[in-house]
């Protein structure tokens, strides 16, 4: 039980494309059950396959320790994205090649899962209670994931004191990077309705193109923030545009277009969707707003120390704490309990032949002991 690199490879040769049920769970609770921790699992969804309905699994383990001693989570998931074409070897093969292990999932994230469970089989029961979060529904829609773990641990009474996210965060090397918090994440879709016509007679038309360009000229010239002592500035991206129009002399009845925000917490999702609201409306069009998730941070202090600590005296390296990338289930479970991200090197992740190095899998499954030790003693 405390092979990682063993671990790593039942974990990963246990398909699991998101949403994610069945075997590879079934695999997680057999390395867990003989540690002494309790397993529950339940699965969320009831739509049809490809639906952002699909059936979810989830896993909430709990190895409790003494009364009243420190509760401390880690979290992560266990669903992939799909393959693709053109791997050297199967994806869902773990295969040694030299120092790597190669394997969709080696690095995001079943790598660190596998070195979180070989790093609480190292530390006894009587020093605090460890549980783990494990959702199937990361890398989708993420509806019925972990939002759905933080609504069973409020009603079971399960609330952690902290919570380590096993993402990939470091850069060039393990350790190099932790993150303290992720900027939030809103899509809204536009569209500006017309009156399609001959482009012969456009007295007889009504060109909605027009109207979207000006719309997404406005959009684009904004400066939403110059960023923050933590946060990168906010931006908005143009992500799509569409028209669906076949003919060259026909005015379209209708266009469309797609913005992403990326942004820091000087904003809220609904500040922003009001913000573009009330800019499509002005050139005649609406907006359709989805938030994905608000900005958060975990000020340094006690907790970041004792992960700085932890990765600084099995690398040498002092980790940087940064707020950069993408989203990730921290934002839903910074609302139970502070939390922080780190994790190994994420040059691979989500790219054919993702590879992890078996060494960083042995490092951090010893950084994880130290943190969770740590953690557990302040309790």
């Amino acid at each position: 039980m405390t092979d990682v690199t063993d671990l790593a490879k039942q974990l990963i040769e246990a398909p699991s494309v998101t949403p994610a049920t069945g075997l590879v769970f079934d695999v997680l609770e057999q390395m867990l059950t003989p540690l002494g921790f309790g397993v529950h699992r339940f699965t969320r969804g009831d739509g049809p396959a490809g639906s952002d309905e699909a059936p979810v699994e989830n896993l909430f383990a709990i190895r409790r320790g003494p009364e009243g001693s420190k509760h401390f989570a880690f979290a992560g998931h266990l669903d992939v994205v799909p393959p693709g074409d053109g791997w050297t070897s199967a994806p869902f093969t773990a295969e040694e090649r030299g120092e790597l292990l190669y394997g969709r999932g080696a690095v995001d994230m079943k790598g660190a899962i596998a070195a979180i469970v070989a790093a609480v089989a190292d530390i006894p029961v009587d020093v605090g209670t460890v549980s783990f979060i494990i959702t199937g529904d990361e890398e989708g829609p993420a509806l019925h994931g972990t939002r759905a773990l933080i609504d069973y641990m409020r009603e079971a009474g399960h609330q952690p004191d902290l919570c380590l996210v096993g993402e990939p965060t470091s850069v060039n090397r393990l350790g190099d990077m932790m993150k303290i918090g992720r900027r939030g994440s809103v899509n809204i879709w536009l569209e500006v309705e017309g009156v399609q016509g001959h482009v012969a007679y456009p007295h007889l038309a009504d060109n909605p193109l027009p109207k979207l360009v000006a719309m997404l000229a406005e959009i684009d010239a904004l400066v939403l923030d110059e960023g923050t002592d933590w946060f990168q500035p906010s931006n908005i991206e143009i992500t799509e545009l569409e028209v669906g129009n076949a003919a060259h002399n026909v005015i379209p009845a209708r266009a469309k277009a797609r913005i992403s925000i990326r942004f820091n917490d000087q904003h809220s999702g609904a500040s922003l969707s009001d913000l573009i609201g009330g800019i499509a409306e002005k050139h005649g069009g609406s907006a359709l707003p989805i938030i994905s998730g608000e900005p958060f941070l975990t000020p340094p202090g006690d907790f970041s120390q004792i992960i700085a600590d932890a990765i600084e005296a099995e690398t040498g390296i002092v980790p940087e704490a940064s707020t950069s990338g993408g989203t990730s289930d921290a934002r839903f479970l910074r609302a139970v309990c502070p939390v922080i991200e780190f994790g190994l090197c994420n040059a691979t992740m989500h790219k054919r032949d993702e590879a992890v190095a078996m060494p960083d899998l042995d490092t951090l499954s010893r950084i994880y002991a130290r943190i969770a030790r740590a953690v557990l003693a302040t309790g």
